[in-house]
């Protein structure tokens, strides 16, 4: 009997019949969150009116405006000193949140990559990055290739010509070593 209800099932809903319910479900989330925007903005103007109710300025003389501001002053101060704590709480517990999600993450061994798209880049742009300005240097390779001159090649040519078999009769023994042995030394004197 478990194995039997552990096999896949059909689902018993049509593909119409799922589409309209999850229509009816996105506009149902959309009202819930338009009551929820109405609600903060009425608990904001309640919060106001509480904590700043309007001003009376009407008669007032000039020392009781000054008395006024200073004691206006000192609320702001307060209220300013209080918002700094609290960010500073939310970027500690950010920060904590972070190093805990890197710990279950190492912990479980699993390591989500970023999907990476091949990006042509010319081997200038490649130094411009990691050099910056310092960058001068061009890197068109032909430009840096050897001129070969048609004069040479046609120099090598007539050498390689030469009867091969006078310099074989030549090189062969000891006496053939000691020439090569000889002749690579000599330049480097």
């Amino acid at each position: 009997m478990p194995e039997q209800v552990q096999e896949k099932r059909k689902s018993k809903i049509s593909a119409s019949r799922k589409l309209m319910l999850k229509s009816l479900m996105v506009a149902k989330a959309k009202e819930e969150i338009e009551q929820e925007m109405v609600d903060k903005e009425e608990e904001k103007e309640r919060y106001l009116a509480e904590r700043a109710p309007a001003l009376q300025t009407g008669g007032m003389s000039f020392a009781e405006l000054q008395e006024l501001c200073r004691e206006l002053h000192a609320k702001v101060d307060v209220v300013d000193e209080e918002r700094y704590d609290i960010e500073a709480k939310v970027m500690h517990n950010t920060r904590e949140i972070k190093d805990l999600n890197i710990k279950v993450l190492d912990l479980r061994g699993k390591f989500k990559r970023p999907n990476l798209r091949r990006v042509r880049v010319s081997a200038d742009a490649i130094l411009r990055s990691l050099l910056g300005s310092k960058h001068k240097v061009s890197m068109d390779l032909r430009a840096n290739l050897k001129s070969v001159k048609k004069e040479d090649t046609e120099k090598e040519k007539t050498v390689e010509v030469s009867d091969w078999r006078k310099n074989v009769e030549a090189m062969s023994g000891m006496e053939g070593r000691k020439k090569m042995f000889d002749a690579a030394k000599g330049p480097l004197q």
